[in-house]
This record gives C-alpha cells, structure tokens and sequence, in this order.
C-alpha cells in the first residue's frame, strides 16, 4: 500500500512498477506509460492522466473519482470491475478492453472511442457521450436516460429493450442501427420519424 499526493511526473514509465492497493490524490501525470502495469485495486481522486498509455494493463477493482483521463489509451486493458465516478474520459481509446462488470457514474466520455465496448445491462443515466465511437457496441437493456448522445456513432449497435428517454440524439444517424425494442420519448420518435424522410408539421 502506497500513496503519491500532489506530484506531477512526464514521461516516465509506470508499467514495470507494481502500483496494486496505491492511492494516487491531486496528481498529474503527463505522457506516462502504464502498458502492461497491475493496478488492481487502485484508487485515484482528483488525478489528471493526460496521453497516458494503459495498454494491456490490469486495472480490476480500481476505483477513479472525478480524476481526468484526457486521450489515454486503454486498448487491451482489462477493466473489470472498475469504478469511474463523475470522470472526464474525453478522447480516450477503449479498443479491445475488457469491461465486464464496470460502473461508470456521471461524468464526460465525449470522443471516446468504445466501439465494439460490452455495456450490457449498464446503468449509463446522465452520461456525455457527445461525438462518441459506439458503433458495434453492446447496449441492450441499458439505462442511457438523460445522456447527451449528439453526433455519437451507433453504427450496428445493440439496442435491443435499451431506454433513451430524455437522451439528446441531435445528429444521430438513425439509419444506421436497429431501433426495434428501443424505449424512446416523442421528441426521439420525431428525429427518427425525419431521418427516414418523414415531415412533421
């Protein structure tokens, strides 16, 4: 168990350190390299990880709160388990990680890239996904009520029994992926309604 506290470090390389039950706080790491670290069990709060690489590293059971990973890349990353409270996640590529089980709450993932992503059955209420990758992405039966999805790619996603209600969908090409068994409020059915030509007087 070890805890950093207001440090800042550049380009230094993490991934051959065993960083398992640390506790980082108001710190910031710019161009650090994470790849193939274990974290497990890691707590971060109020952290700013900034062109961070998370490549293929263990992070199950780490619990980050209201600290930034601002275009990191977790490609291969195994996130089971983790907690990403009120986050900003903005840019970050989720390629290939596993993230079964994970809980995200509030916070921004705008231009994220979760194509592919299993989100299963997740509660995602509240969430920014502006401009978002979810394309391929597996959202059946979860919650994304109130989330700003404008311009996100849902190209092929799984939606199937998924509630959108009060989400914003501006941009949406809802050509793009199946809406049978979607829970949409009247505003949506009229965005969807014009995308496929519809004219609504």
């Amino acid at each position: 168990m070890f805890q950093y506290s207001d440090q800042k470090y550049t380009d230094v390389n993490f991934g051959t350190q065993d960083l398992r039950f640390g506790e980082l706080i108001n710190c910031t790491f710019h161009r650090c390299s994470f790849a193939n670290g274990s974290l497990d069990e890691l707590t971060s709060m109020n952290c700013r990880f900034i062109e961070c690489d998370f490549r293929g590293a263990m992070l199950n059971g780490s619990i980050h709160k209201e600290s930034a990973f601002e275009n990191c890349n977790f490609s291969g990353a195994n996130l089971f388990v983790v907690k990403f409270d009120a986050c900003k996640m903005t840019g970050s590529d989720f390629t290939g990680s596993t993230m079964d089980g994970i809980s995200i709450i509030q916070g921004d993932w705008s231009y994220t890239n979760l194509r592919h992503a299993r989100l299963v059955k997740q509660d995602l209420r509240g969430i920014k996904f502006h401009e978002a990758d979810l394309s391929g992405a597996n959202l059946e039966k979860a919650d994304l009520r109130d989330c700003d999805l404008t311009m996100a790619v849902l190209a092929k996603a799984k939606l199937q029994d998924t509630d959108v209600r009060g989400a914003k969908l501006d941009g949406v090409d809802f050509k793009s992926f199946s809406v049978a068994g979607m829970r949409m409020d009247r505003e949506q059915t009229v965005l969807f309604a014009m995308s496929h030509g519809a004219k609504i007087k």
